[in-house]
């Protein structure tokens, strides 16, 4: 118990003095508040000292139980053969496990968070409220995700604010359509004196989705990499078991790697721009600025 005690005291520690762990810290209260979303999974410095062994004991049989528990496999064993070894492995666990938090409602609003501390770039954490994974248009949100941000060097946030400006050395948007709330984030770190241009451009190109929708050349290249790169993940036995047990967790169906692609090739240039109108939120857009921001501060 100390000893793991000492480790994870350690991680928190250093934490406090990055400014990236920071900004995702103070975002995820900003967003959900006193919700678990909304405080950190490693827990503070108090709460750490004052776990006991009695504690981890608690948690272990109120977490680990039989109904919260996906199993995937794949290789050379049939189901009859997994079944008997589950039996025996999970035989002793709690059938139930304790009641899971409610659902997560949204908390931020629109506009800029500063937290000062003195490193010479700012570090961005950014986002609204975003689509649940079993809803009918993410896929077209996926895509419209893709191209804005999700993308790697490609994306239109990348060619805004890095190719073209040299405001950051990278730029990154994702949807995290979480089991209790979903979210539809972003972050990037600029140099202080540039960073509320940096923030400006965030908010615009997230207009400009909204008002312009993709270009038919977008659309096409994107759902050309989307649909190539896929087969590429089922590369072996333990990356096919994690995406069978991904898709239970999603709730996906048995079929989903089969019908996937077809998915992303039936969403048009309408069905995005319709889900940028119904999305994207330029207004409500949530930042939180960790640094000595110049120009910027908090309420803008």
């Amino acid at each position: 118990m100390e000893r793991v005690r000492g480790q994870v005291l350690s991680n928190i520690s250093g934490d406090d003095k990055d400014p990236a762990t920071l900004a995702s810290r103070a975002f995820d209260r900003l967003a959900w508040g006193d919700h678990p979303y909304g405080s950190s999974p490693d827990g503070t410095a108090e709460t750490v000292a004052a776990v006991t062994r009695e504690d981890i004991l608690a948690a272990h049989r109120a977490a680990i139980a039989r109904d919260r528990i996906y199993v995937a496999a794949a290789g050379d064993i049939s189901a009859a053969e997994l079944g008997v070894l589950l039996d025996t492995l999970l035989a002793d666990l709690p059938a139930t496990g304790a009641p899971q938090p409610p659902a997560a409602d949204w908390q931020a609003a629109g506009g800029v968070t500063v937290a000062p501390f003195p490193v010479p770039q700012s570090v961005v954490v950014f986002g609204q409220p975003g689509i649940a994974r079993d809803d009918p248009d993410f896929f077209a949100a996926f895509i419209l995700n893709e191209v804005l941000g999700g993308g790697g060097f490609g994306t239109r946030l990348m060619t805004e604010l890095r190719e073209k400006r040299g405001l950051t050395y990278g730029v990154s948007t994702y949807l995290a359509p979480m089991d209790l709330g979903a979210m539809f984030g972003g972050q990037f770190s600029a140099d202080n004196s540039r960073v509320a241009e940096a923030v400006d451009l965030v908010r615009a190109e997230w207009t400009r989705m909204v008002e312009g929708g993709l270009t038919a050349e977008e659309l096409a290249s994107t759902k050309t990499y989307l649909t190539g790169s896929y087969p590429l993940r089922f590369d072996g036995n333990g990356p096919i078991a994690r995406i069978l047990v991904g898709m239970q967790m999603e709730g996906l169906p048995i079929d989903y790697p089969v019908t996937r692609n077809a998915e992303i090739e039936a969403v048009t240039l309408d069905d995005v721009a319709r889900v940028a109108k119904r999305l994207l939120r330029p207004a409500d857009l949530a930042f939180v600025v960790v640094g000595q921001p110049e120009g910027l501060a908090t309420g803008q």
